[in-house]
Order: C-alpha cells, then structure tokens, then sequence
C-alpha cells in the first residue's frame, strides 16, 4: 500500500475530494481504498485480450461510447473507496453523466454502470479484492450485473442484481455464458479465458 506523498501528517486516510485532487505524477495506477492509496498490479497481455474480447462480442449490443476501460468509479466502503474496473459498459444515465467531465470517474450523486467486469490476477490478495470486497462494494452501488472472469479458476463468475443483492451463477469450459443484460451473448466461458472468438 502506499499513501499519498501530500498528506500532512495529521491526516491519516484520504477522503474522495482529496484523491480527487491528488496529482499522482507517476504512471503507477491507483486505486482509493478505505481512504489509502493502493498500488495497482500492472496487467498480463491474457487479461487485456480478455477485456477486447468482451467488448468486441459486447459491440453487437451496446454502442461504442458505451464502453470505459479504466475509468474509476466511487463505492461505498468504510472510508472514501474509488475503484477502477477492467470494463464498464455504461447505462445512458451513466454515459451523460459522464459528458464533459474534467476526469473519467463515476462520482457517488452519479448514476451507476450497467456492468462491470474484472479480470482476476493470480494471487490470494487479487482474488480477495475481486470476489469479496468488489461483490459487496458494486452491489452497494446496485450494479447490475458484475461479471469476475478468473483465467486461474478457468471460470466466469456472473453475479446478477436481484432484490438488493447479488445472485451467481458460474461458467466453465464449454458452457455458454448466460446475462440478463445481453441474453443474446453467445460466448462460452472457454472462448473468453482463451481471449478466441472462435
């Protein structure tokens, strides 16, 4: 974990107007935590072509400008907690919420995304954040749909939001995944770990 530089040393964690404000002058990616700075794992290859996969089998039913990849996003946690999912695919709400915003980020009084998804990295830490702290964390926010794709599980995890809470369903292999959002999805959970549209 690592605190921002310009705190002074009486203030402990970081509120969302504070992180809104730092200027971090490095390319090292961020998240807000609970009010602390949190170093961002950089990416494989596997799971960029994952997110290009989906928006690419996603495009058949959502416009272009729609889509966000790293753009942040502000949940609920017990201090000021900004995430940035892997791909957003915005609601129309969401997407003129966002028109002519000095910085891409989706600010509590904003409408949420229609879906989110993270593409899980090795490791118990990553695996904790996307499974447990994001579930809770997107569904307070009332995110439709969240989908964890885990190339190490080899499963696509779809968690759908159903009276105030999330209800999943797991695909593997061959199996077809299944969206309330985009019932006409039409690839398998094999397709999207192996980033192949055929």
């Amino acid at each position: 974990m690592t605190q921002a530089a310009n705190l002074t040393t009486s203030q402990k964690y970081l509120t969302l107007e504070d992180y809104l404000a730092y200027d971090k002058e490095t390319e090292i990616q961020y998240e807000l935590v609970n009010g602390e700075l949190v170093e961002m794992p950089s990416e494989s290859d596997l799971n960029g072509l994952i997110v290009v996969i989906l928006m690419f089998a996603l495009s058949r039913f959502v416009s272009p400008d729609r889509f966000r990849v790293k753009t942040e996003i502000a949940v609920s946690g017990y201090r000021a907690t900004a995430r940035i999912p892997d791909l957003m695919v915005l609601t129309e709400d969401a997407a003129t919420a966002l028109q002519g915003a000095a910085r891409s980020i989706l600010l509590p009084d904003m409408p949420p995304p229609a879906l989110v998804v993270e593409v899980v990295s090795p490791g118990v830490e990553n695996e904790q954040r996307d499974y447990r702290y994001k579930r809770s964390e997107y569904a307070a926010r009332g995110i439709q749909e969240y989908w964890v794709v885990d190339p190490t599980a080899e499963q696509v995890m779809v968690l759908t939001w159903v009276a105030g809470l999330y209800e999943e369903a797991v695909f593997k292999g061959d199996q077809r995944i299944v969206s309330a959002l985009f019932p006409e999805f039409s690839l398998t959970a094999a397709q999207v770990l192996q980033a192949q549209l055929d």
